[in-house]
């Protein structure tokens, strides 16, 4: 289970490992929307030009305004996880950063130290980075709590640094608002996990206009494909299609939680993308479901812990009810 426990999305690995042939498989490790965003495929692209400038900044003001934020204050990147990576050259200082979460944020800043976000004693002087929602667990942190810590980080040459990569669904939450050149505020906004296109590899940088400057200085030219800027503008600017799968996912997020609850697990978290439940034997339910080709995902640091995906529609929903019923 090592492998499949570090993160998601390893379906050829589970595949190959666990031989179920050419069974339809059902993913639901990642937590990415299993609706991808549709209009995709109807964009033009031209392989044979390089990106053009213009493209991305059309890119950024689509972004900027889904997000409610100044287009001065957003900078796309080739994928979040660069993102948060390329922000442990730019900021000096003591870190924190909240755990459980991704392992990414324990990665990015040196010498940062794990904290329960229930412990912020003593904290003030430390960069916090964490994700609301988070993951694995789904919990949301109250703005006006986040809002609490940013205001203690005033005057200081520490930051908030908020992982937003599962906000899309639940926007009201968001910190986006707030982000300008007199907060110590950089938030992360990540695309393919709401649109369900995380191959397009795209997400965004927002924060004061010096730290932008600095990200755009490291990115350099064309520093996203043509198809991310076409994708990336098309989708944020389909309002429509952005507030019918808002509800479309919270729906279908009641409906995994009935299925969980009537097999006895009590799904934990407020993002709609995913649930965690927890199990006497975490592992072992992980191997019975996907000796039945359907993917979770396990966490090593948290025998007890199994994370699930929504499925896509109700005839992968009814496979997870009967899967979880036998056994």
């Amino acid at each position: 289970m090592t492998g499949f426990s570090f993160h998601g999305g390893r379906l050829a690995e589970a595949k190959t490992h666990f031989g179920m042939g050419d069974a339809p498989w059902i993913d639901l490790s990642t937590g990415i929307n299993p609706h991808g965003w549709p209009g995709a495929g109807d964009l033009a692209m031209d392989w044979q030009a390089l990106p053009d400038p213009g493209a991305l900044d059309d890119l950024e003001a689509a972004a900027a305004a889904c997000f409610g934020t100044d287009r001065a204050h957003v900078c796309a990147v080739p994928g979040t996880e660069i993102g948060l990576r390329m922000l442990g050259d730019i900021l000096p200082g003591p870190a924190i950063h909240a755990q459980p979460s991704y392992r990414t944020h324990g990665e990015m800043l040196p010498h940062s130290r794990p904290v329960a976000l229930s412990d912020q004693t003593g904290a003030e002087e430390a960069t916090i980075v964490l994700a609301n929602p988070n993951n694995p667990d789904g919990r949301i942190t109250p703005a006006a709590t986040l809002l609490g810590w940013l205001e203690a980080r005033q005057g200081s040459a520490s930051w908030l640094v908020v992982d937003e990569a599962f906000v899309d669904a639940t926007p009201e939450i968001s910190l986006a608002a707030h982000v300008h050149d007199g907060q110590r505020l950089i938030v992360f906004r990540s695309f393919g996990k709401f649109f369900g296109l995380a191959g397009v590899r795209l997400g965004f940088v927002l924060g004061p206009r010096a730290l932008i400057a600095q990200y755009r200085r490291r990115l350099g030219s064309w520093p996203l494909s043509a198809a991310a800027l076409a994708i990336g503008t098309a989708a944020y600017r389909d309002a429509d299609w952005c507030a019918s799968m808002r509800i479309c996912l919270r729906e279908q997020a009641e409906a995994l939680d009935a299925v969980l609850a009537r097999r006895g697990f009590r799904a934990m978290g407020a993002c709609p993308l995913f649930r965690l439940i927890e199990a006497a034997d975490a592992a072992a339910l992980f191997e019975r479901l996907a000796r039945q080709a359907i993917l979770t995902r396990p966490f090593d640091y948290a025998p007890r812990w199994l994370r699930l995906g929504l499925p896509v529609n109700r005839e992968a929903l009814d496979r997870l009810d009967r899967a979880l019923a036998d056994g």
